[in-house]
C-alpha cells in the first residue's frame, strides 16, 4: 500500500493536499487536520474474490438483468420494520445515528435479541462498554439469555474482521463506529480518516459475505453524524433517533433508504425494560392537552404512510427588550417567519414587537406545510387571547396572499381525527372530491379570515 498526507475537513470530509484555514464546503475555520491517506492496492486473493462476488466484472444489457426481490427478516418491532421497509436486508449496511444517551445502544440490542430469537447469529461489538456493562443492559431488558448473541469488546478494526471471520455470523452491531480504529492508519479514532477506511472495510465485507451491519453513530451539535456525515454516502440505510433527552419519546425517522422510502417514522417511548413501541402515537401526544385555553390547536401531519395528530402550542408575549424574538421548537423557523409576515400584512396583527414562541408537543419535528393554517391560528389565539375549539383539527397550508392550499391525502388525515374523536376538521376548500363521506363535520375554508370566523369560541 501507498502512503501519502492529506488534510481533511473534521466536519464534513474535505480532502486537500495542503492545509486550509477556511473549509471551502461547510466554511467551518481551523478543522483541517493532517492524515495518512492509504491508497489500497489489491494484492490479497482474499479481497478480490470478495469484491469480484458483489460487483459485476463485465457490463450487461439492463433488459437482461433479473429482478430479484431483496430478502427480508421482520424483526418483530413493528415500528422499525416499517421504517426500514418492511425488515432487516441481507447484506444491508444500516447507520444509527442520534444523540448520545437517546437509545441508540438499547435499541440496537433489542433488535439484536429480536433476531436473535428468529435463530439468526449475532455479533455485538461493545467497543465503548464493557461486556460487564452490555450485560447488564441486556439483564434490564430481559435478554440476557438469548443463545445466538456473540458479545466481544474490541475498537481494532483488524482484530473485529478476524472475529467475523470466526463467528460467522449473519448480522453485526457496531457500537460505536466513533471508536473502532484501524492499524494502519495514524490518525486518531473518531477521525475523517479512521471513520471512512473502518466504514468502506465493512461495507464491502457485509456485501460481500451477505452480512446485516448496523453501524452506530453519534450526532455532534450541528445534529451531523460524527466523524463526519462521509458515512451517509457509504452505507445503505440512514435512521436517525430524536427526541428530547429527558423526554420519554423517541422518534425514529429514514433519511436515506435504498431499500424502502424514507418518509416512514416509528415511535417508541422510553421505559424501564427498554424502548416499547407506540401504536397510536396521536393519542400518546394529544394525553396533556389543556382544556380551554389559549394557544392550543390540534392538526394532522402525514410521515410517510401515516398521519398523526399533533398539538401545536403557542405563545405571543410583549418584548421586554424592544427587539421581538421568534423561537420555534419543532417548525421550521423561517416557515414561522413568512406566517408571522401574512398575518401582519393581510389581517393587520402588529406582531412586531411581540415575542413569538411555537411549539410541537411531543418532540416531534414537523416539515408538512399542511400545518401552517395551525400555526397561524394558534399565533392568532394567544395574541388575541382567544380560545380555539377543542373539537376542531386544522389541516392546510398558507399562501402568501392567506389563502389556503390543498394538502395531500386528506381522507386519511380526516379519519384520524375522527378515530380520535374529533367533531370538526377545517380543510381548504375544493380539495375533497364530492364521494367522500365522513362521520365528521368537515367545514371547507378559502382563507385565513374564513377559518378565524368558525375556530373560535367567541
Amino acid at each position: 500500500m501507498k502512503t501519502k498526507v492529506i488534510f481533511s475537513c473534521q466536519n464534513c470530509g474535505h480532502q486537500s493536499a495542503k492545509w486550509l484555514g477556511r473549509c471551502p464546503d461547510c466554511s467551518s475555520w481551523n478543522s483541517f487536520v493532517e492524515e495518512d491517506f492509504i491508497e489500497p492496492k489489491l494484492t490479497a486473493k482474499t479481497d478480490s474474490s470478495r469484491i469480484n462476488e458483489f460487483y459485476i466484472s463485465e457490463p450487461i444489457l439492463l433488459k437482461d438483468i433479473e429482478n430479484k426481490e431483496e430478502m427480508r427478516i421482520k424483526t418483530g418491532i413493528l415500528e422499525l420494520d416499517r421504517v426500514l421497509g418492511g425488515g432487516v436486508v441481507k447484506g444491508a449496511v444500516t447507520l444509527l445515528g442520534g444523540d448520545p444517551g437517546i437509545g441508540k445502544s438499547t435499541l440496537s440490542l433489542q433488535i439484536s435479541a429480536q433476531l436473535a430469537g428468529l435463530g439468526i447469529k449475532i455479533l455485538y461489538v461493545s467497543a465503548e462498554e464493557s461486556i460487564q456493562q452490555t450485560k447488564l443492559r441486556s439483564e434490564r431488558l430481559n435478554i440476557s439469555s438469548s443463545e445466538n448473541i456473540y458479545i466481544v469488546n474490541q475498537t481494532n478494526l483488524s482484530q473485529i474482521l478476524e472475529y467475523i471471520k470466526k463467528v460467522k455470523p449473519n448480522a453485526v452491531f457496531i457500537d460505536s463506529i466513533q471508536v473502532i480504529f484501524n492499524p494502519d492508519i495514524s490518525s486518531s479514532p473518531g477521525s475523517v480518516g479512521q471513520v471512512r477506511e473502518c466504514s468502506n472495510t465493512l461495507t464491502r465485507l457485509a456485501k460481500a459475505q451477505g452480512i446485516s451491519m448496523f453501524i452506530i453513530g453519534h450526532v455532534t451539535k450541528e445534529g451531523m453524524i460524527a466523524g463526519p456525515r462521509v458515512l451517509e454516502h457509504i452505507v445503505d440505510t440512514v435512521l436517525y433517533f430524536e427526541g428530547e433527552r429527558y423526554s420519554s419519546y423517541r422518534i425514529l425517522r429514514a433519511v436515506k433508504n435504498r431499500f424502502g422510502s424514507t418518509n416512514e417514522i416509528g415511535v417508541f417511548q422510553m421505559g424501564s425494560s427498554g424502548l416499547e413501541e407506540v401504536l397510536n402515537p396521536s393519542r400518546i401526544f394529544l394525553a396533556q392537552r389543556p382544556k380551554n385555553s389559549s394557544g392550543s390547536v390540534v392538526t394532522s401531519v402525514l410521515e410517510g404512510t401515516r398521519p398523526l395528530l399533533l398539538e401545536i402550542q403557542a405563545l405571543v408575549s410583549r418584548s421586554a427588550f424592544g427587539y421581538a424574538s421568534r423561537k420555534a421548537e419543532g417548525f421550521d423557523y423561517n416557515r414561522l417567519n413568512m406566517l408571522i409576515a401574512v398575518l401582519e400584512k393581510k389581517l393587520g396583527l402588529h406582531l412586531e414587537n411581540d415575542d413569538v414562541f411555537i411549539n410541537v408537543v411531543g418532540g416531534i419535528k414537523v416539515d408538512d406545510p399542511s400545518c401552517d393554517l395551525a400555526v397561524a391560528m394558534v399565533i392568532i389565539s394567544s395574541f388575541k387571547e382567544k380560545i380555539i375549539k377543542d373539537n376542531a383539527v386544522l389541516i392546510g397550508e398558507i399562501g402568501l396572499a392567506a389563502e389556503i392550499r390543498n394538502v395531500a391525502q386528506l381522507p386519511l388525515r380526516i379519519k384520524e381525527a375522527q378515530k380520535l374523536g374529533f367533531t370538526q376538521c377545517l380543510v381548504p376548500k375544493d380539495n375533497l372530491s364530492p364521494e367522500d363521506k365522513f362521520d365528521i363535520e368537515v367545514t371547507p375554508v378559502r382563507n385565513i379570515q374564513e377559518a378565524m370566523e368558525v375556530v373560535f369560541n367567541n
